[in-house]
């Protein structure tokens, strides 16, 4: 039984549990820490660390930002950020701005198709800042356009759909900098998903690691068990930090659970201990509360 879940999100992004829910779930699962990690928004911290105060739940304030990436896409997660991060904040503020204009064209082209979505009901259907295309493929689905999200994605929102507008994204070496500006502990999410060969993953996490990568996801419910032992070998040889999550949405993922993923996740505390062992001895905190 999984002790951890340092891949989760809430409302705040584009979760379907609030990040007090979220906390109380990690609870009723039976975790021992759990990371929120919304999408380019620290807006849920502070209500996932005071209610990880209540449930008695470790709560490791979080993000997760989509960066540039020369092959796939490449996310970084930012674990022990400041519940009030200057330097980040104002990044996210300019990254929710370009978001909105995606929005926009994004329901442009949708119009274009004689598809009309007004922001009001976008906004029924999300509940937290970061508005995105989870939440337009839910309004298609709640107005009878398609009959379910995969649909929404793979005919309109998604990379090969009709109304697919990219994303302004930072790159690797400048979401870096930001978050370890913030003393954050930086992992490259889900590796899998940058769709490299072995030779080219191993250089490209050196060349990150350069820029002052700490760790990589090693244990997530996409990799195989093949790619499982690859990251863990390369994560021990460069002496990186290994994590695991499940990258859990709540009903928008609805075959993944807190801590377990598909059911094959075992994550066990003392990955949390060797993340806080490597912050110690950068001199950096391990404990991050809040108040009020």
């Amino acid at each position: 039984m999984s002790e951890i879940d340092l891949h989760t999100h809430s409302t705040a992004s584009d979760g379907s549990l609030s990040p007090e829910e979220l906390v109380r779930a990690g609870k009723k699962a039976g975790l021992r820490a759990l990371a929120l990690t919304d999408h380019d928004t620290v807006s849920g911290l502070h209500q996932a660390l005071l209610a990880g105060q209540e449930q008695g739940l470790e709560v490791i304030p979080g993000c997760e930002l989509n960066v540039q990436s020369p092959k796939g896409f490449m996310h970084l997660l930012g674990l022990w950020i400041p519940v009030r991060p200057p330097k980040l904040q104002a990044t996210l503020a300019w990254l929710q701005d370009m978001r909105r204009q995606r929005n926009e064209r994004i329901m442009a082209a949708l119009r274009s198709l004689g598809i009309s979505i007004a922001d009001r009901e976008v906004k029924e259907q999300a509940k937290g800042e970061s508005i995105g295309r989870p939440h337009i493929a839910q309004t298609l689905v709640h107005k009878g356009v398609v009959d379910s999200l995969e649909q929404a994605f793979a005919r309109f929102v998604g990379s090969t759909g009709q109304a697919y507008v990219p994303k302004v994204k930072l790159s690797a070496g400048q979401a870096i900098s930001i978050l370890k500006q913030e003393q954050a502990t930086v992992i490259l999410a889900h590796p899998y998903s940058l769709r490299m060969t072995n030779q080219e993953f191993t250089a490209h996490l050196k060349h990150m690691q350069a820029m002052g990568l700490d760790g990589l996801e090693v244990y997530y419910p996409e990799h195989t068990a093949e790619q499982t032992r690859l990251y863990a070998s390369l994560a021990r040889d460069l002496n990186l930090v290994l994590s695991g999550g499940s990258d859990f949405h709540g009903r928008i993922k609805p075959d993944i659970s807190l801590g377990r993923g598909r059911g094959d996740l075992d994550l066990p505390y003392s990955l949390v201990e060797k993340m806080k062992a490597a912050r110690r001895r950068q001199g950096l905190p391990v404990e991050i509360r809040q108040t009020g």
